[in-house]
């Protein structure tokens, strides 16, 4: 079997044993809505035309912390994707994203519902 067979095989192979591999698992879908909650978020409001009504109220509940905690870290410089995963709740994506302090935190987004979120979710990088 000619070389270039046996790598297209082997690569074949493995794109099988990881999806996330693949181009296809490779892309988010979610980062204009995540960029939006945690803009507007972090000027004092929450985007209740993209989150849902659960989302919405721990929002609303947390707003003047998070709003703090959020406009502190200055402006969103990058945001880049990370996985995404099947969830009981639907498509769960994890976003790498770093501010102008120079601070990234990974974020969860997802479990759309009715076109909106019902996930958002930070964590450290």
């Amino acid at each position: 079997m000619p070389r270039k067979t046996v790598l297209a095989a082997a690569f074949a192979g493995l794109l099988m044993a990881f999806p996330a591999l693949s181009q296809e698992a490779q892309t988010g879908e979610y980062a204009d809505a995540l960029r939006r909650m945690i803009t507007e978020t972090a000027s004092g409001t929450c985007p209740e035309d993209v989150m849902g009504g659960g989302l919405l109220e721990a929002c609303r509940q947390q707003l003047a912390q998070m709003s703090a905690g959020l406009a502190s870290l200055g402006a969103i410089e990058t945001m880049t994707f990370v996985r995404a995963e099947d969830t009981p709740n639907g498509r769960v994506e994890t976003w790498a994203v770093r501010f102008a302090s120079g601070q990234t935190l990974n974020w969860g987004i997802g479990g759309v519902q009715d076109g909106k979120y019902t996930v958002a979710y930070a964590g450290g990088a």
